[in-house]
């Protein structure tokens, strides 16, 4: 998880519950962290982070190693997005400066900077993923379109148009289903959350869910199943799941115990039976049991976080 203070990143033990927390890296963060990614290999972790070098990455086995050495090529501003291809041969970022995208090859560390895409994102870019099937990035921007998507073969391919519907104003976060068939944006202004068909670029915007979220979606996630979305948003109770079938379907009830805070991040488990979300109150991160609905919340970690969660994820 991504945090506020201390090393800015905190990785725990998972079975069931909180175990230990591991050891910070040796070479800390210099400042906010604020997006973490484990290469889907699981043999790596990379964190986005306010200061330079922007963004970090380390060996896990399982633990911190050593950080690899920063890119060649450092991103011009502070790294608030951070994906690997499911590959795990590129790393992608988002940026607050231009390029507000960068990629980089990836073996062992970070090789080769990619060519900036020919049309990038006019600002500052908050969330970055990839499809699923690693042939697509999908990133989410603070000024219209807000969303745009570029095929990745080897690099940046020409940016796909425009959804016919656009949101109107600031995007958070951006994530694919994981069948590759939908990409959904968390973002400031009513109806806060929304998705799209995808199939080599953006095709319908779905339905709006029944029961809309109340103010600003800073983080989307589906299960692995990809019959559920959650968002974490910024009023009680701070996160809110749909059943997903061909569009948004019932909201769940709210958990019994919600978040302290603003939800910052949400993740599901590999197995989709535990949910996490991240927040700016302590404890920070708050995990759920998840069948059919929300479980009696976990047990905070005994070490908690030293400052608010921004981003959370689960190992792969």
């Amino acid at each position: 998880m991504g945090d506020t203070a201390g090393a800015f990143v905190d990785v725990y033990d998972w079975s069931s519950g909180f175990g230990s927390k591991y050891a910070n890296p040796a070479s800390g963060l210099p400042s906010l962290g604020y997006q973490v990614s484990f290469r889907p290999q699981g043999d790596a972790i990379a964190i986005g982070h306010f200061s330079s070098p922007f963004i970090s990455a380390y060996p896990w086995n399982p633990g911190f190693g050593t950080k690899y050495s920063n890119p060649a090529t450092l991103p011009a501003a502070a790294g608030f997005g951070v994906a690997f291809r499911p590959q795990g041969d590129a790393i992608v970022a988002a940026i607050a400066g231009s390029p507000q995208v960068i990629g980089y090859s990836w073996s062992s560390g970070f090789g080769t900077k990619y060519a900036d895409p020919a049309t990038l994102p006019s600002s500052t870019v908050n969330g970055i993923a990839f499809r699923p099937a690693g042939d697509a990035v999908a990133v989410s921007a603070t000024t219209s379109p807000y969303i745009h998507g570029y095929p990745w073969s080897s690099g940046w391919g020409t940016k796909y148009a425009d959804p016919a519907t656009l949101v109107s104003n600031n995007a958070q976060d951006v994530t694919f289903r994981p069948q590759g068939d939908v990409v959904a944006l968390a973002h400031n202004t009513s109806p806060y959350t929304s998705a799209w068909a995808w199939s080599s670029g953006f095709g319908s915007k779905f339905a709006n869910p029944a029961t809309l979220i109340t103010s600003q979606a800073n983080a989307v996630a589906y299960n692995p199943a990809g019959t559920l979305i959650a968002f974490a948003w910024a009023s009680t109770p701070y996160v809110v799941v749909y059943n997903w079938s061909s569009g948004f379907g019932s909201k769940y009830a709210d958990p019994a115990t919600t978040p302290t805070g603003t939800g910052r991040g949400v993740a599901f488990n590999t197995t989709g039976d535990a949910i996490a979300v991240s927040h700016d109150t302590s404890p920070a991160i708050t995990v759920y049991p998840w069948s059919s609905g929300f479980g009696t919340k976990y047990a905070n970690p005994s070490t908690l976080p030293s400052g608010s969660g921004r981003k959370v994820t689960f190992y792969p």
